[in-house]
């Protein structure tokens, strides 16, 4: 696929909402899965005797 500007590109052949949001989505999760992970990880040391 060709794209000859920067709209068409970002457009995604009329699949721009389901492609950017699903880069998004995938972005957000790769962010949040390991802030959790350390979160608990720090919880459960602090509880451990």
């Amino acid at each position: 696929m060709q794209w000859h500007s920067v709209d068409e590109f970002l457009a995604m052949g009329g699949y721009a909402l389901y492609v950017w949001g699903s880069f998004g989505a995938c972005a957000l999760a790769m962010i949040v899965e390991p802030w959790l992970l350390r979160r608990d990880r720090r919880h459960l040391l602090r509880t451990m005797p």
